[in-house]
């Protein structure tokens, strides 16, 4: 039923959709937006981040010159992330957000809107749908298809989804982490997790908090996550100077910290996205389980750069894992590639 409608949705807006070169998909996360342009490639990637003047909501920055505000913004000024869990939370700036992004890419061609593929969580509500849809209306574009995230990242790594054999993504997200098990083109089961980056991020900064009263904030968190996160004991343990605030006495503090430390603040982080991975194992039609067994699990997202994720993933299942040669992008060259070979979409459902 899901593969039917994904194929229909596509067909509605397929046939005029082919020949416009400013056609564009975008990667719509909660940490980043990507967007793909018809025939050029990803040509945008920035934070999903809007500075805006709390009295008049004018927008300050967007992207990354927004995201080097965070937590480091005068009174007047607010840096915002107007979305939460791969979901809208903020509609007034997702739409102030994306006719940036739309207007930065599409400056050649003015006088034609892109139609847009646009890539969201499989778990989100209708209303969810209807924000995504007309946010990106308001910011400029002419018609707007949802594709699920996914299925995005399927096929923005390169998997065989057309074989009548089982093939298992996990995309961990910013907001949200998405397994997903497909075949003949279709989602034969899907879950989407409100847990991923944001989730470890707040794990290191209420870990820090309450074994040293230091006080850090997201980008901090972030960088710590980057450079000395894993899930797995590594043979040499990382450390890193981390300097933040004294809950206690109000002062500047520098603390050293080990890669072990940050590994203990995100196992419960990591459990969560392991029992999401046996659920879905569980509910995998017996003719598809042993497919997996051979062709294994694909990681994609930024989660799936976390050292040893797919070791310890691996270690739960007992199925290999491999992480996707390029994570960050897979979602976004899916919607692209959707965008560029729209006749295999277009094919009657079986």
């Amino acid at each position: 039923m899901l593969h039917k409608t994904l194929r229909k949705s596509v067909g509605f807006l397929g046939r005029s959709f082919g020949f416009f070169s400013n056609n564009i998909g975008i990667d719509l996360g909660t940490a980043n937006t990507l967007v793909f342009a018809n025939d050029k490639g990803i040509v945008l990637r920035e934070p999903s981040v809007v500075a805006v003047y709390k009295d008049s909501k004018k927008v300050r920055a967007v992207g990354l010159d927004a995201k080097r505000m965070l937590g480091r913004t005068p009174g007047n000024i607010s840096a915002i992330r107007p979305m939460k869990d791969g979901v809208i939370a903020d509609f007034e700036i997702t739409e102030a957000m994306l006719r940036y992004f739309i207007d930065k890419v599409c400056r050649s061609n003015r006088f034609v809107p892109p139609r847009v593929v646009v890539a969201v969580p499989s778990g989100i509500t209708e209303v969810e749908r209807r924000a995504v849809k007309e946010s990106a209306i308001h910011a400029g574009a002419r018609d707007v298809l949802l594709l699920q995230e996914p299925m995005a990242a399927a096929i923005g790594v390169g998997l065989p989804i057309e074989d009548p054999a089982a093939n298992m993504i996990v995309d961990i997200g910013g907001g949200t982490t998405e397994v997903a098990i497909i075949s003949l083109s279709g989602l034969v089961y899907t879950r989407s997790l409100r847990v991923g980056g944001d989730e470890m991020d707040t794990a290191i900064m209420n870990y820090m908090k309450r074994a040293y009263n230091l006080v850090i904030g997201e980008r901090t968190a972030e960088e710590i996550k980057i450079k000395i996160g894993s899930a797995v004991p590594l043979e040499e343990e990382l450390y890193l100077e981390v300097k933040g605030r004294d809950s206690v006495a109000g002062l500047p503090k520098t603390l050293d910290i080990s890669s072990s430390e940050i590994r203990e603040a995100l196992t419960d982080t990591f459990n969560a996205i392991i029992d999401m991975v046996r659920s879905a194992l569980e509910r995998c039609p017996p003719e598809l389980s042993s497919d997996l067994v051979d062709r294994g699990i694909v990681l994609a997202g930024g989660g799936a750069m976390v050292r040893g994720l797919d070791l310890l993933l691996g270690e739960a299942t007992g199925i290999p894992v491999f992480v996707a040669e390029d994570p960050l992008s897979a979602v976004a060259n899916g919607t692209g590639l959707v965008l560029q070979d729209l006749s295999f979409w277009l094919d009657e459902s079986p």
